[in-house]
């Protein structure tokens, strides 16, 4: 498919308005309106489950897709985590966890992408627990302004807990896994 009409492909398109959407979802947050809040975080949740489905319903799985829909979604749960640190929902030091571990993990895959040493950046079992805690994290901490309750602040509490746990585990995993695939081919040669 060309450049320009990958950009037109519906999930792209839906991938677009999950950006989109980001800025509002942060003006609605400072601004202390949760209900439009809530209702904008689900919208973006939505359109990222779309975007997958119909990439395959449709067969438009794009090359702009698959480094869009990333970008996308660690835009939008960075934007989420600094901005619900910003109103004193979540501690900073969750939110520095997150971001070391992410801008670790992008400056050691573009290194190696630059250098043509690893192109094959596939996400280990821990780090998509890492980002599916993110995501049950956030969608808590929002949940808890608009329906609070003791269950969910317990649940947010945990939930933020796991996440400061998994951000350094996954990011150690992944030094791991990423020193192991780069030393292999050296470990070939040798025998």
């Amino acid at each position: 498919m060309a450049t320009l009409k990958q950009f037109g492909a519906a999930p792209n398109l839906l991938t677009m308005l999950r950006l989109f959407t980001l800025p509002f979802l942060v003006i609605t947050i400072l601004d202390g309106r949760w209900v439009l809040a809530f209702v904008l975080l689900w919208v973006a949740g939505i359109s990222d489950g779309l975007d997958g489905l119909l990439a395959r319903m449709l067969e438009q799985r794009t090359m702009l897709g698959q480094y869009l829909d990333p970008i996308a979604d660690k835009l939008l749960l960075s934007t989420l985590f600094v901005v619900l640190t910003r109103v004193g929902l979540v501690p900073r030091y969750v939110t520095v966890l997150v971001f070391s571990r992410d801008l670790g993990i992008l400056l050691i895959s573009t290194l190696l992408f630059a250098t043509n040493t690893l192109r094959d950046f596939r996400p280990s079992l821990l780090g998509k627990a890492n980002t599916l805690v993110q995501i049950l994290g956030v969608l808590t901490v929002m949940t808890c302004k608009v329906l609070p309750s003791a269950r969910l602040m317990e649940l947010k509490t945990m939930l933020l807990w796991a996440i400061a746990v998994l951000a350094p585990v996954s990011a150690a995993e992944y030094a791991w896994i990423v020193i192991r695939r780069v030393s292999m081919p050296a470990v070939q040669e040798r025998t």
